[in-house]
């Protein structure tokens, strides 16, 4: 079983020597040790000397591209992991192209110069860096797509004279093209004597064998030979075997190039997302449900509001929500879809659509004990799963519980979640219903698993008495919190144990409260078998206080008569 949360990579090469004299090609893969993978990531090479020296020696080009894959891969892992991938290419590179530079002008390598194309694939991304006539390709799902520029006169008749390449410039160019990786991606380095030879089609013939990475790259070299090469022919294949879990840094870095832009109209399309209606226009954002045209599937689209959410909390709420629809793997919260990178142009979040209704629309009638109990079983379940992550909600209330048609729940609306080691909102910009808040949360508390069972209680007290328990809470108000009537005072038919739950659930001391949603959970499941057992006895007076007050005036009118009875 292949290990999950880890950057598995199996490669491949082949380099052959063809019609030429000598092998100019060469080739390097560096899968590294785990930790390596983790820090900085795998890399292959592939280079393509070109250049000689005295007596029409040409070995210079040879050397040029050996010297320049043992430079890469050496230099690249001595290099801090806190520089991006790039950055670190090039300040490798760099040193070694003014070296070669010089050595050009030398005798001994005169011309000498060599295409240089690496990938690095690191986290869940692949970088290619390149200069040259070598080539990169990326194959996903039966298509190859090239990822690289040949920098070769664009002149019919000079199409084999490069103009940049390492040793012909002072100054190294690197292009830098990312590209997001998926499970099961292939991708494939190549010399000209390769891709000159042989079409995209054909490569892409052979790619969809998906034999091993070994083999597959040995039937491309073969086959350009085959085909009458008259170069030296090399290939790479790297097979994507698993990825890590995605990222803080990865889903940053790509949100934070988006631009926020104002929130579209019903009947726009954006980035092929035909928005056909609007779901809500809230403070913050606005949804639409939508149809992407490349899929197929009916989706949510939503877009933040930049007139009331700053730059800086916008991204954050963007990035939590992928985040946690990445990582949770529970049917009763709702997941995130991913847009590809090179197809997103503005700041927007993809989510499933969930035909049915929220809890708050189910609310506007009276919901029966059975049908309660099953809605508050899933909910406390859906929160159990975000807590088993240390992922903490921060806005539980009815309107952000969705229940599906088939009988199912969904805990949605992410982006306010609390994440271990993620950057904090500011402090004027964690939204929170405050109906919902804890009393903590009105004295600094900016969110834990005890909040959560509060603002859980709260909507579970909405589901089965019908109202706030400390009343509805108006924004910029700071309550006063007194121990609520007990919830059968407005629902008589709730039974003695679920009274005792719902009055623990909301308990104004965070430690009175349930110690978790397990513990919850089984107290729901269990009923008064398990509730009983831990709940102390309640006077009447703080279960019924109208009840208490009514039977002590009956007992004093009683002795009243009596006593004139009496007399």
């Amino acid at each position: 079983m292949i290990p999950e949360g880890r950057l598995l990579v199996a490669g491949g090469h082949s380099s052959q020597t063809g019609a030429r004299p000598e092998n100019q090609d060469f080739v390097g893969i560096y899968t590294a040790s785990e930790l390596e993978r983790m820090r900085r990531g795998m890399i292959a090479v592939v280079a393509d000397g070109v250049g000689g020296g005295i007596g029409g020696d040409h070995r210079g080009g040879r050397i040029a591209a050996e010297l320049a894959v043992r430079e890469a891969i050496d230099g690249f892992y001595c290099q801090p992991d806190t520089i991006g991938v790039a950055a670190a290419v090039q300040r490798v590179m760099a040193p070694f192209n003014r070296w070669l530079c010089a050595m050009g002008r030398s005798d001994t390598m005169a011309h000498a110069a060599t295409t240089f194309t690496a990938c690095v694939l690191k986290g869940r991304k692949g970088h290619v860096l390149h200069v040259g006539d070598s080539r990169a390709w990326h194959f996903r799902d039966g298509r190859l797509t090239l990822l690289t520029e040949d920098h070769t006169r664009s002149h019919p008749d000079q199409r084999h004279i490069l103009y940049r390449a390492l040793g012909i410039e002072e100054r190294l160019r690197l292009d830098h093209h990312e590209i997001a990786l998926a499970e099961h991606d292939r991708i494939l380095l190549t010399s000209d004597g390769v891709h000159g030879t042989l079409s995209a089609r054909r490569i892409e013939k052979l790619l969809g064998a998906r034999n091993s990475a070994e083999a597959d790259a040995m039937a491309i070299v073969d086959a350009a030979l085959a085909g009458g090469s008259q170069d030296n022919a090399s290939a790479v294949v790297l097979d994507v075997v698993s990825l890590p879990g995605v990222g803080h840094d990865s889903v940053a870095g790509d949100i934070d190039k988006l631009p926020i832009l104002p929130p579209p109209e019903t009947g726009g399309s954006v980035d092929g997302f035909k928005l056909d209606r609007l779901l809500s226009d809230g403070r913050y954002t606005r949804l639409f449900r939508a149809v992407d045209s490349v899929s197929g599937q009916v989706v949510v689209v939503k877009f933040p509001k930049p007139a009331l959410l700053s730059e800086g909390g916008a991204k954050l709420a963007f990035m939590r929500e992928i985040l946690v629809g990445s990582r949770i793997s529970s049917p009763f919260v709702g997941g995130a879809i991913p847009v590809p990178q090179d197809r997103q142009s503005q700041l927007y979040g993809v989510q499933p659509y969930y035909e049915g209704q929220t809890l708050e629309q189910r609310l506007g009638s009276q919901v029966s004990l059975e049908e309660g109990l099953a809605i508050a079983v899933r909910l406390t379940r859906a929160v159990a799963a975000l807590h088993k992550l240390d992922i903490i909600h921060r806005d539980i209330k009815p309107d952000n519980v969705i229940l599906t048609q088939d009988g199912g729940l969904k805990l949605v609306d992410l982006g306010v979640a609390r994440l271990p080691r993620i950057d904090e909102f500011a402090e004027n910009e964690i939204p929170g219903t405050p109906s919902y808040l804890a009393p903590e949360m009105f004295t600094g508390n900016r969110g834990d698993q005890q909040t959560d069972m509060f603002a859980l209680g709260v909507t579970l007290w909405r589901l089965f008495a019908g109202r706030y328990p400390y009343g509805e809470i108006e924004p910029f108000t700071r309550p006063r919190f007194r121990k609520p009537d007990m919830p059968s005072v407005h629902r008589t038919q709730l039974p003695a144990w679920l009274d005792a739950v719902l009055m623990r659930s909301v308990s104004i001391e965070p430690e009175e409260r349930y110690g978790d949603a397990i513990e919850l959970l089984r107290a729901l499941e269990g009923g008064a078998a398990v509730a009983r057992v831990k709940q102390n006895f309640v006077p009447l007076i703080e279960r019924n206080p109208a009840r208490f007050w009514q039977m002590v005036s009956l007992m004093l009118l009683a002795a009243l008569i009596a006593a004139l009875a009496m007399r």
